[in-house]
């Protein structure tokens, strides 16, 4: 679905407060959730950065063993996406945070049909560790681990979501394969992004 007027006029303003983002169209193939969740329309990606400078990675109990990836969390209809990322933050992370960039905005849309609209958004968000304690408050989750990386190897998590097996689940609706190159394009894109700002 495109974005309603509203939506569209806070990535506006968000990318004038936070920076503009790197957008991206990514075609895929889709499974139930959270792509065709009927509850929300998109979700944050939260790219935690703590005071080490290492980045916050999360697996769940029944995910592919080894699929680690940045957390995220539904936008629901008629909810900012400020407050989104604040409300997910903060029942994933347990942690204060304040956000330093907006780094990515990405449309998906339906490999058979690529010329359609988006069925799916993701917006992602560097955000610095300013207090807190690192704990998952919502139990919904089943976050079963955190582990840290170092930026640049977030390059290393796509490749390894980008080969998870294909096995047919039924905790996401749809095949394990498509949802691992779904959760690989995010972290491909803000990899990138974040060694380039490194660059300059």
């Amino acid at each position: 679905m495109e974005l309603d007027p509203a939506h569209r006029d806070e990535v506006a303003e968000l990318a004038r407060s936070y920076g503009a983002p790197k957008r991206v169209d990514a075609a895929i193939t889709p499974f139930f959730d959270p792509v065709q969740r009927p509850d929300r329309f998109g979700e944050v990606c939260m790219v935690v950065r703590r005071r080490s400078g290492k980045l916050l990675l999360a697996i769940k109990t029944f995910y592919p063993r080894g699929a680690y990836r940045l957390p995220t969390g539904g936008i629901q209809h008629g909810e900012l996406i400020l407050d989104a990322l604040m409300r997910e933050t903060a029942e994933e992370t347990g942690l204060q945070t304040e956000v330093r960039r907006f780094v990515a905005a990405i449309s998906y849309r339906d490999a058979s049909a690529p010329s359609s609209p988006p069925i799916f958004h993701t917006f992602a968000f560097l955000l610095d560790e300013v207090g807190g304690t690192l704990e998952t408050r919502d139990t919904d989750e089943q976050i079963e681990e955190w582990i840290e990386v170092d930026p640049a190897a977030l390059g290393d998590t796509a490749d390894r979501l980008e080969r998870v097996t294909s096995a047919y689940s039924d905790e996401i609706g749809g095949k394990w394969s498509d949802w691992g190159r779904f959760r690989a394009v995010v972290h491909r894109v803000v990899h990138d992004e974040l060694v380039r700002a490194s660059r300059t």
